[in-house]
């Protein structure tokens, strides 16, 4: 399993606006910050949008917001989001098709238990932790 570039920079579109609760933020405050391109930013934000992930405020002063508290985001919910399964083989995504070799494949289980780790981090993590994180490293760079 490989997250893509969309689901990464997702992440770090939805952590910066957790950094600026309460303003509304331009893409291209975003882009610049996140050193991501503005093009490819606009796709991305239009994932988030249609979700009710963020919201889009019109007009000169305009620009994105979360719709949520950053505490109420999971790293796996924006991930899923982008990314659609994140099942490190085919027989355990959401839709795969039924496996004729299920009930005697030993190596399925080395899968399931992947599986249930990356579940596990990524539902246990809230943007709100990223951002903690992230303050963490900044003011420990400061040093």
């Amino acid at each position: 399993m490989t997250i893509s570039t969309k689901g990464r920079y997702a992440l770090r579109i939805m952590l910066d606006l957790a950094g600026h609760i309460g303003e509304t933020v331009k893409l291209r405050d975003i882009a610049s910050r996140q050193e991501i391109s503005g093009k490819y930013m606009e796709q991305i934000i239009a994932v988030l949008n249609k979700a009710g992930y963020v919201r889009s405020i019109r007009g000169a002063q305009g620009g994105y917001q979360l719709v949520k508290a950053p505490e109420d985001y999971t790293v796996g919910m924006i991930l899923r989001l982008t990314e659609g399964t994140l099942a490190p083989v085919e027989c355990l995504s959401e839709h795969a098709l039924p496996c004729e070799r299920v009930d005697k494949c030993a190596t399925v289980e080395v899968y399931r238990r992947i599986y249930a780790a990356v579940n596990d981090v990524i539902d246990s993590m809230t943007l709100q932790d990223l951002a903690d994180i992230e303050h963490d490293k900044t003011v420990g760079n400061r040093k």
